[in-house]
């Protein structure tokens, strides 16, 4: 065993169904798990997902994929215009900047919050005017979890539900990163026609992984993890927002730590089959002689870019998005399903992995 990138197990009898997780990260993770889709689309995994559960920037990923869904073309198990459907929008995406002018509209509109700014970005250039009540729900079931500030649990929006959301608002609300771009307010569902509201945030805060909606009732369960790791520190600064910053990063950590620690404990005591594969994984340890060329200097390189919703170059773009194809057809091809063939290449294959 080499960590979570050699873990596999059987499935348990008591859960069905196949359950994607797709890890927060803002503009890093979207692109990365990108790749990951296109992989998945490629061997024909992509039409068995019945679940996808997502946080912040993996929802994003996930949103475009839901609005495409009715729009794909499946045949033999693959859609046949997956890049045009869905890369092509996230990458449009991806050369937007839509931080910080979502901050300052947010700042200068005391009736509104950034989060809602937010919200109309998404729209404006992703989503649409889609409605969650709107996915095909012949699809997966797309679950985007957020933070609720006001009891601390997890916020689960999901398709077919939810009534008229905005999916641009779901997806807004599980990336909606404290303090800066949160909070969504929501009417909420069980008081309809009083003023009751629900404040969201990102999901990150309670589960980077978004492990909840899929791990208690799905046999396989896939996670692509673009989380970042805590950078160690030699000289840790004594100011006050300093500590505080510093205080804020170890408890995210301790979080992350919790829930990947919890996933490899679920997949060695069999609990579910599945693969996990992150931005931080070396391609080495799933022992495959035919992975795409991807050296751990590099793609660590790419694991650890800026997680904010700002312009990427297209470069980065693409060796982003190459590296989540890469290390998913590993994990995919070394645990879950032996008879994939090998890839020809990366989709990027001048951009390599950096």
């Amino acid at each position: 065993m080499n960590g979570l990138d050699d873990v596999v197990s059987e499935p348990s009898v008591q859960r069905k169904g196949v359950g994607l997780c797709l890890s927060g990260g803002g503009y890093r993770a979207m692109l990365f798990h990108t790749g990951a889709l296109w992989r998945l689309n490629e061997i024909g995994w992509l039409r068995k997902l019945d679940y996808v559960s997502s946080v912040s920037g993996g929802s994003i990923a996930a949103g475009a994929l839901a609005k495409a869904w009715p729009k794909l073309r499946f045949s033999g198990g693959v859609a046949e215009n997956f890049t045009e459907e869905v890369v092509v929008p996230i990458r449009k995406l991806a050369g937007t900047r839509v931080d910080v002018p979502a901050m300052l509209r947010g700042m200068v509109k005391p009736w509104r919050s950034v989060g809602e700014e937010l919200a109309d970005a998404y729209a404006k250039h992703l989503y649409g005017d889609m409605t969650l009540g709107q996915l095909d729900p012949t699809g997966p079931n797309f679950v985007f979890t957020a933070t609720n500030l006001q009891d601390g649990t997890l916020w689960w929006f999901q398709s077919g539900s939810n009534g008229q959301i905005p999916l641009a608002t779901a997806v807004a609300a599980s990336s909606a990163f404290p303090p800066i771009m949160s909070p969504v307010v929501i009417p909420d569902p069980l008081a309809p026609g009083t003023d009751k509201k629900i404040v969201l945030s990102d999901a990150g805060v309670y589960d980077n992984l978004g492990l909840d909606p899929v791990e208690g009732r799905c046999a396989t369960v896939l996670v692509s993890d673009a989380g970042k790791h805590m950078q160690r520190k030699q000289n840790v600064k004594r100011s006050w927002p300093s500590q505080l910053m510093r205080v804020l990063d170890i408890i995210d950590n301790q979080v992350r730590e919790f829930r990947t620690g919890a996933l490899l404990k679920s997949y060695k005591n069999k609990d579910f089959a599945g693969t996990y594969w992150g931005s931080y994984s070396d391609i080495s340890n799933f022992e495959l002689t035919d992975t795409l060329p991807a050296p751990v200097e590099k793609t660590k390189l790419l694991a650890e870019k800026a997680t904010r919703l700002t312009k990427t170059h297209a470069d980065v773009q693409q060796q982003l998005i190459n590296w989540g194809y890469a290390v998913c057809d590993a994990g995919m091809r070394k645990w879950v399903d032996n008879d994939a063939g090998a890839p020809a290449g990366f989709p990027y294959q001048s951009a390599g992995v950096g």
